[in-house]
């Protein structure tokens, strides 16, 4: 068992080092943890091993991607346990994940607008040095409750440089615990990007661009991918003590048990592609 414990004054954080494990997998290994465990963790995952599309936990297919081509060129759709939005990811992706418990750094509220606020300040010392680096507010309409009553919210979900995004987050907050992951693009495939549409709710910064306009590549300002994942674990240090944990430790591929995240079907897809042909077929003859 690894024990949670705070060591020179600060609570430990168990690192776990990863090298292009499916998303899916450690999708799965997040969850567990989340809900399993009673530590401190951060997860880097750099890179996965073929492209995917992960969706969040409310996502519709119809209305993310473009269902033909995903169909046509089979890429996997995954729908994960935490909410946000979609993304493609493949070897050009540097994933880093935070689950903490609520209490682990003090006076943080777990509630969305305070965790972004915190994993914000966190990346831009990592990134000092590198660009304008700033969050950008996507105007997502949030209710939760808190003190018994209803909060309306809006929030910083996107990491960018200037105006250009180049990290997406989600986020997943239990009664005691809370999971926050990033995917960051270090670099991505142009062709990929063609498989999302282009969100109905997306950002106003995001100014009706596509996304190569609005995105950008970490590697056209960060020296290199190793340069990003030290700064990143040790600006980390000055939160926790942080202690690396070998993956073999917590990583069993096939405890799936009680996990949210799934590989949408084949059948699913196609199953959403004929309701939305059907759908625009009748608009169609409407007109």
């Amino acid at each position: 068992m690894i024990l949670h414990r705070v060591r020179d004054g600060l609570p430990l954080m168990n690192l776990v080092s990863l090298r292009a494990v499916p998303i899916l997998q450690q999708l799965h290994l997040e969850e567990r943890l989340l809900r399993s465990s009673s530590d401190n963790w951060c997860i880097i995952n750099d890179g996965t091993n073929r492209p995917n599309i992960v969706m969040g936990i409310s996502g519709r297919p119809s209305e993310l991607i473009d269902l033909k081509s995903v169909l046509r060129d089979r890429v996997p759709v995954i729908r994960r346990f935490s909410g946000g939005g979609t993304v493609i990811v493949d070897d050009g992706t540097i994933f880093v994940t935070f689950i903490c418990n609520k209490d682990a750094i003090p006076g943080l509220q777990p509630y969305p607008h305070p965790l972004m606020s915190w994993t914000g300040q966190l990346y831009k010392d990592v990134l000092h040095g590198f660009g304008d680096f700033h969050l950008q507010e996507n105007e997502i309409f949030l209710y939760y409750m808190y003190a018994s009553l209803t909060v309306l919210d809006t929030y910083f979900t996107d990491y960018a440089i200037g105006s250009r995004k180049f990290g997406g987050n989600a986020q997943s907050i239990t009664k005691n615990r809370w999971v926050h992951h990033t995917s960051f693009l270090w670099d991505y495939d142009i062709k990929n990007m063609e498989y999302l549409k282009i969100p109905s709710r997306a950002p106003k910064y995001r100014s009706a661009r596509p996304h190569v306009e609005f995105l950008c590549r970490m590697t056209e300002y960060v020296p290199s991918r190793s340069t990003f994942i030290e700064r990143t674990i040790a600006s980390l240090g000055n939160h926790f003590s942080v202690k690396p944990i070998h993956q073999d430790r917590v990583i069993d591929p096939s405890n799936t048990l009680h996990s949210s995240s799934k590989l949408l079907t084949r059948q699913e897809l196609e199953e959403a592609y004929s309701s939305l042909c059907e759908k625009l077929h009748i608009a169609a003859i409407s007109v």
